[in-house]
This record gives structure tokens, sequence and C-alpha cells, in this order.
């Protein structure tokens, strides 16, 4: 991984973005969506993870984020590890139309890795982004609020239940956000 995209700062305040491999349109069934919201909240409570703005697309998740304990690259590879694990688990549990072609996506995506044994769900990395400037900040705050309205999806940030735009207009949303304006 490129010295670029790593966390460098352990009490940097970071934008960061997961993708699902082959930008699939994962996230368009309420269980997974669910299996985020509650590894997120997991992550808060046991593992130090401070949200500050955060949106779940189709394909994605956006977060700015920071860590009480400052290992922000430990609590996102776990995240994403058990999140994997959860959505496959998922798949036999729910009437999922797409799982073969799902399931035959994520064994073909790890196949070149020999660290992947079975499945690989996201991308690696999340390219951090370190937010020392207010311009930056602001940049991406409104960049992750505005992601659902740009898609269609909704016409006002704040309506679009998986993100952290309505806590900024003081309605409490799905997580427990830390402000940062």
């Amino acid at each position: 991984m490129s010295e670029k995209y790593k966390f460098h700062n352990p009490e940097g305040l970071y934008f960061v973005t997961s993708t699902i491999v082959y930008w699939i349109d994962l996230f368009s069934r309420n269980e997974f969506k669910h299996i985020i919201v509650e590894s997120l909240k997991y992550c808060q409570k046991e593992k130090g993870l401070t949200i500050h703005a955060w949106c779940l697309m189709s394909s994605h998740l956006h977060m700015i984020i920071s860590a009480k304990n400052g290992d922000l690259a430990s609590i996102i590879r776990d995240f994403k590890k058990h999140t994997s694990k959860r959505i496959i688990k998922e798949m036999d549990l729910i009437n999922e139309s797409r799982k073969e072609w799902l399931l035959r996506a994520f064994k073909k995506s790890g196949e070149p890795l020999t660290r992947i044994t079975n499945y690989k769900v996201w991308q690696d990395g999340n390219q951090p982004k370190e937010i020392v400037t207010n311009q930056f900040l602001d940049q991406k705050l409104d960049y992750i609020h505005h992601n659902p309205v740009e898609n269609e999806i909704v016409e006002e940030p704040e309506h679009y239940l998986y993100s952290s735009a309505r806590d900024y207009t003081g309605v409490k949303g799905l997580l427990n956000i830390e402000l940062l304006v």
C-alpha cells in the first residue's frame, strides 16, 4: 500500500471511503445496511471509534472519523473483516436474489490474494486523507452529506436515513455523532 494512503497521525481527523469490490450495489438491501450500522456502533462503543460524519451509499461508505486510542487502521481493518463475514452469513438467512452472483464476485475478487481464504467483500484500503484545514473539512462534510442528493435518492441531505446529515440539522440519526461545527 502506498505511503500516501495511511493513517500517519494517531490523533488525526480523517476522511475515509470504504468500497465494495467491483463497486457492487450491496447496500440496496436493508439487512446489509443494518449490519454496517450495528458494526459501527460496536466500534464506537468497544474500539474507541469516533464518527464525526458518515454516509452509507449503495456500494460504499464515507466517513470522517478519529479514534480515542489512535489506531484507526486496526479499527477499520477489524470493521471490514467483521462486516464481510456477517454479510456472507446474512445471505444464507435472507432471500437474496443475487446470492450466487454476489458470492462468485466476492470469491473472484479474493482469488489472487493468498491472505483471502474465501470471499473478499471490501476493496483494499480506505484512502485516508487527514483533515488539517477548515476548508478541507467543509468540503468533505458537504461531499458526504450531499452524496444521496447527487444520486437522486433524496432531495435534501437530512432526509437520508443512513447519513449524519440529519444530526447536523439537530435530528438524532442512527449513530452517535461528534459534531464538527
